[in-house]
């Protein structure tokens, strides 16, 4: 990432107007232009508006390319704890320096919705370049493992990395994959701790091939154990972990109670999961979050429409026209996913597909993070008292961070959310206790039906969204 200058913005407040401002005068009205954007609730051109606005700017933003701009004026927010008081997550959590500190975030990101757009356009996209294994799944379906392997800060690529090297699988959200600028912030934080990352890319999902008429659902399981299963297998000496977004959050959640005691993972990281997919449904109809669920179609019918031939003439129950021109999430669901995963109804397969009713068969660490004022993810549908009984779980929950926005701490605004040295610091505290000897236990080849088909490098380019299709991935 290029260098910019550092400058300092001081904002004063006067009945909510920003009055005086030193530094960039630019990044400042980027923030107010969202904020204008977000105060229509009923425009279809909110993306596009800011998008126009970026390209204005274009030589201040530079592409994301890195900004530091140092806030010298932030709200301070106390985040929220919650752990069982026999968990190991307590001791673990209380050495964590960033929860010991209040959450500090610019004043004029206030509004969730302006701090989930702003992330999304105007955050960094940092230079990665993967090396993309597809693997053939029992079905005949494919996913694709992007390993990185080049990009920024050339020592960082040629250091050998220990055979025992502990591995952490990343799930992006719906829709999303490598080329996430959260995703590519976090694999790098791995890398630096000399850590393996590796982006787990559902079927369709950062251009991964669709070799069956068949995606992939907040219900379906199987490929993320075939994925574990096949990492797992690759590094024996290793210990493997995974961390999860938004969908991928839920996802794994739902994995890990399925595995029990016999989960070959070492601990896991949710992050923005909406747990309750009924509730966070009819959340997503309400108020501007109907911009967020015509943005989200949209990507969907895109990977569809990419993919349609393999559906021509499929009969029964689905619904092609409707999955092919969807208005909303809701709809595509109504037209393919419900029915290729046996669901009589949408709401049938929300319900079912929660993760929230999972929380209890949670067998192994498990950390998860929310944000208070999540308009996706909403906070009445996080589990509390299932988190708080099972001694492996711990809930974070900070007071801002929109989805998967989490502009606060160091790198606010334009850098790293917020999350990513949370989730390194458990991570690695987890390890160290693990590698101690507490709860460690010697892992044994696992079953895998997964087959390697392909290793290709792809670019840094490869599977980077558009910025209103990122916004709620």
């Amino acid at each position: 990432m290029g260098a910019r200058q550092s400058v300092s913005v001081a904002p004063s407040f006067l009945n909510g107007q920003i009055i005086s401002l030193h530094g960039s005068q630019r990044c400042i009205e980027s923030v107010q232009f969202v904020s204008k954007c977000t105060t229509s609730l009923s425009s279809k051109n909110c993306f596009s508006s800011v998008s126009k606005f970026k390209t204005s700017y274009e030589h201040v933003f530079h592409s994301r390319d890195a900004t530091n701009i140092h806030l010298s004026f932030r709200a301070a927010e106390e985040v929220e704890v919650l752990v069982n008081q026999e968990s190991i997550n307590r001791d673990l959590l209380s050495r964590i320096n960033i929860l010991k500190e209040p959450y500090r975030r610019p004043f004029f990101l206030k509004n969730c919705h302006v701090e989930t757009i702003f992330a999304a356009y105007f955050r960094t996209l940092p230079t990665v370049q993967y090396r993309r294994e597809c693997l053939k799944m029992p079905d005949g379906g494919t996913v694709a493992l992007d390993w990185p392997v080049g990009g920024e800060d050339a020592n960082l690529w040629t250091t050998e990395l220990p055979n025992d090297a502990p591995v952490l699988i990343l799930l992006p959200g719906l829709t999303g994959g490598s080329g996430d600028t959260y995703v590519r912030h976090m694999a790098l934080r791995v890398k630096r701790a000399g850590w393996r990352p590796v982006v787990f890319n559902s079927r369709g999902c950062a251009d991964s091939p669709v070799t069956t008429p068949q995606f992939y659902s907040a219900s379906f399981t199987e490929d993320l154990r075939q994925v574990v299963n096949y990492v797992a297998n690759r590094f024996l000496d290793s210990r493997v972990y995974a961390t999860g977004w938004s969908l991928g959050a839920n996802i794994l959640v739902r994995y890990l109670a399925q595995e029990g005691e016999n989960c070959i993972l070492s601990g896991a990281v949710s992050m923005c999961n909406p747990f309750d997919l009924v509730l966070a449904d009819k959340n997503f109809h309400t108020g501007f979050n109907n911009v967020y669920d015509k943005s989200l179609a949209s990507a969907l019918k895109k990977i569809f429409n990419k993919h349609a031939k393999l559906f021509e003439g499929i009969g029964g129950e689905f619904d092609i026209e409707k999955a092919a021109n969807p208005r909303t999430v809701r709809e595509f669901d109504e037209g393919i996913t419900r029915v290729s995963f046996g669901f009589n109804t949408v709401d049938e397969y929300y319900d079912y597909s929660s993760s929230s009713r999972s929380i209890k068969d949670v067998r192994i660490p498990l950390l998860c993070v929310q944000a208070k004022d999540d308009p996706i993810a909403p906070a009445a549908g996080i589990p509390r008292a299932d988190i708080e009984a099972n001694k492996n779980c711990a809930l974070v929950v900070t007071p801002g961070g929109g989805h998967l926005g989490w502009i606060a701490g160091a790198a606010a605004p334009f850098g790293a959310p917020w999350t990513d040295p949370l989730v390194m610091d458990y991570l690695k505290l987890l390890d160290s206790l693990l590698l101690s000897g507490a709860g460690q236990r010697k892992r044994e080849r696992q079953a895998g039906d997964a087959k390697l088909v392909s290793v290709v490098t792809v670019g840094a380019k490869m599977g980077v969204p558009e910025p209103e299709e990122a916004v709620i991935r």
